[in-house]
């Protein structure tokens, strides 16, 4: 699958990050296909640059932007307007986990009475098996009351 992540460059302790697409294999620092922007957090406000024509060629071809560069768009105001190819395939991968469960479920409801029915007559031996009135249970009770 192709990510457009952040590839961390810069000094140490001083961070610079390149918005690159690459493959969702490939090392965080290493091979990337294209860059398409930069992201410095050190000014005040962060600055951002991005090149948007390249960025909306990707998503359209199914790029999937990873968290972080998400939130970086949010911030640009970028993401909710190329977000409508996301949600469709999230709509999608949330309709099909409820019919999963609702299979399992309809499963587990139809093996309940199943099992309801087969413990029915062990609780009915439990029940003639209760101590009667001519138990020696109840007799030994009897003994030491009245002796």
């Amino acid at each position: 699958m192709v990510r457009i992540r952040l590839k961390r460059v810069g000094g140490k302790k001083h961070p610079f990050y390149r918005v690159v697409v690459a493959n969702q294999r490939a090392a965080r620092d290493g091979a990337f296909i294209e860059q398409i922007g930069t992201y410095d957090p050190f000014p005040n406000p962060p600055e951002i640059k991005l090149d948007t024509e390249k960025l909306n060629k990707w998503i359209s071809q199914g790029a999937q932007p990873s968290d972080s560069v998400a939130s970086l768009l949010r911030s640009e105001g970028i993401l909710p307007k190329i977000s409508t190819v996301t949600p469709v395939k999230e709509a999608a991968k949330i309709a099909a986990k409820p019919a999963k469960a609702e299979s399992t479920a309809a499963t587990a409801v139809a093996e309940v009475p199943v099992e309801v029915e087969e413990e029915a007559p062990v609780a009915a031996v439990v029940v003639e098996d209760t101590p009667t009135d001519d138990s020696p249970v109840e007799d030994a009770k009897e003994e030491p009351t009245s002796g």
